[in-house]
């Protein structure tokens, strides 16, 4: 029987100066801000509703107009299937929006009709 063989390194051939090839590569790389950190915005729409899919389109167009996607953490719910959550938002309208920031509300929009209220609701997180 043959000697086991010893193992061999292969040389991190990414990194140009050998004493930052210790240092793991996601560490070298900025760390974006935690998504709890971002505020988060509710949307609660109908499945079956005109309305909820207008403003679902305003919202579009109110985060696109300065690149605001990354300041919100966008969670769709469908108010039919998480009758808890309506319940406990106080819920009264589809389609509603909400920002909830340091687990508290902080803003709240119901049955928006345009981009101007959406963005007037949302302007102390826009850009």
């Amino acid at each position: 029987m043959s000697a086991p063989q010893k193992a061999t390194t292969v040389p991190d051939r990414r990194v140009a100066d050998r004493s930052e090839a210790k240092t793991p590569i996601h560490r070298q790389a900025a760390v974006p801000p935690s998504p709890t950190m971002r505020p988060m915005l509710l949307f609660f729409f109908s499945s079956t509703s005109g309305a909820s899919r207008r403003v679902d389109g305003f919202l579009a167009q109110v985060l696109q107009r300065r690149g605001n996607h990354s300041t919100f953490r966008l969670v769709r719910v469908d108010a039919d299937r998480r009758l808890d959550l309506v319940e406990r938002l106080h819920v009264t309208d589809v389609p509603t929006l909400l920002v909830v920031a340091d687990g508290t509300v902080r803003g709240r929009v119901t049955k928006p009709t345009g981009c101007n209220q959406i963005a007037q609701m949302l302007a102390p997180w826009l850009r």
